[in-house]
């Protein structure tokens, strides 16, 4: 009877720990330091342009003023690095973007890509991150475009 009881506090133990790593992941994920980004500074799409019809693969070019491209960890003024958000809202922007096939990371430095584009609408905008793949404050964003994949 004694080892049922242990066995039911250590269960209820191993219950409230996780609930309390739960509750501090989302106080640590709220609480992270966020990156200012200098006024003035614009995220923008060279190629393509909105409402472009392309051929499947397309290259995306990315185009930034008022900051510096480094790689994801370097933590350097002014500087970020590129996501790209295909077919999908913008993420928080309190916390670090999400990385799958939606959130595309450029953690080198990359400031172009070729993707594979299935046949039909698609919308593509950029967000720019900082060391920590975060977005700056205010965030550092294109406009959402769309194009036609064929």
């Amino acid at each position: 009877m004694k080892r049922r009881r242990q066995g039911r506090r250590t269960a209820w133990g191993l219950a409230l720990c996780g609930a309390l790593l739960v509750a501090g992941n989302a106080t640590a994920q709220s609480e992270i330091p966020r990156t200012a980004s200098p006024p003035g500074a614009k995220l923008y799409f060279i190629t393509p342009e909105d409402g472009a019809s392309v051929s499947s693969p397309v290259t995306v070019r990315f185009g930034l003023s008022g900051m510096g491209v480094a790689p994801a960890g370097v933590d350097h003024p002014s500087t970020g690095h590129h996501h790209l958000i295909i077919d999908a809202p913008p993420p928080p922007a309190d916390r670090p973007v999400p990385a799958d096939a939606n959130h595309v990371h450029f953690g080198k430095g990359q400031t172009e890509v070729t993707i594979e584009l299935s046949p039909g609408r698609h919308t593509l905008q950029l967000v720019l991150g900082d060391k920590l793949h975060v977005p700056h404050d205010p965030p550092v964003m294109s406009e959402r475009i769309t194009i036609t994949a064929e």
